[in-house]
């Protein structure tokens, strides 16, 4: 037997977001903070090229190893099927998308920094229920799945902590958004 690359996207940006937090705990201490971190609205420059950057990079940066490993288990178990399903380029793409948008959002509304895949995640929950879909329906697992992933995300909005559930939310609507638009392929 031989190992196969499976899910070029997915597997990448599973090396890559390690990489960067082996990286940031080794060589380049705060690597993570300093180039994967999308400030808060207080402390985003518009001139600071290193702060548009991290409107999208900010997905490949972690707090630490259960951060990474609680964003990748689910992105590792949805993301080939999804890759798949979509294609690795439209899966990009819906990836580089809802990054854009959380990181985007994130500087418009919250004073908090924003670090992690968590909204991608997201993304990938809600797109997944939309893989045997038929145009025309809407099928009763999305429901189910939009209920609980996005109903538990706005309940816990209401606590203090460190989880972006802003990035979740938007992350599902993302996923929710693409679905409709874009059928799985056959």
């Amino acid at each position: 037997m031989k190992l196969k690359y499976n899910s070029p996207v997915v597997l990448t940006f599973t090396l890559l977001c390690a990489i960067i937090l082996l990286l940031s705990y080794t060589l380049l201490p705060n690597l993570a903070e300093y180039l994967f971190m999308v400030p808060g609205k207080n402390h985003f420059s518009i001139k600071s090229p290193r702060n548009f950057l991290s409107i999208i990079t900010h997905v490949f940066g972690h707090a630490d190893w259960s951060h990474l490993i609680g964003n990748f288990t689910l992105i590792l178990l949805i993301g080939p099927m999804l890759e798949a399903k979509y294609s690795s380029k439209n899966l990009f793409f819906m990836m580089l998308i809802t990054a854009f948008v959380t990181g985007i959002l994130n500087i418009i509304f919250f004073k908090s920094a924003l670090m992690g895949a968590s909204g991608i995640v997201f993304m990938m929950i809600l797109l997944s229920s939309f893989t045997n879909f038929s145009h025309g329906e809407i099928p009763v697992t999305f429901i189910l799945v939009l209920i609980l992933y996005m109903g538990v995300q706005i309940l816990e909005s209401f606590r203090s902590d460190n989880i972006s559930q802003f990035a979740h939310i938007v992350g599902g609507l993302c996923g929710s958004v693409f679905g409709f638009l874009k059928p799985p392929k056959e």
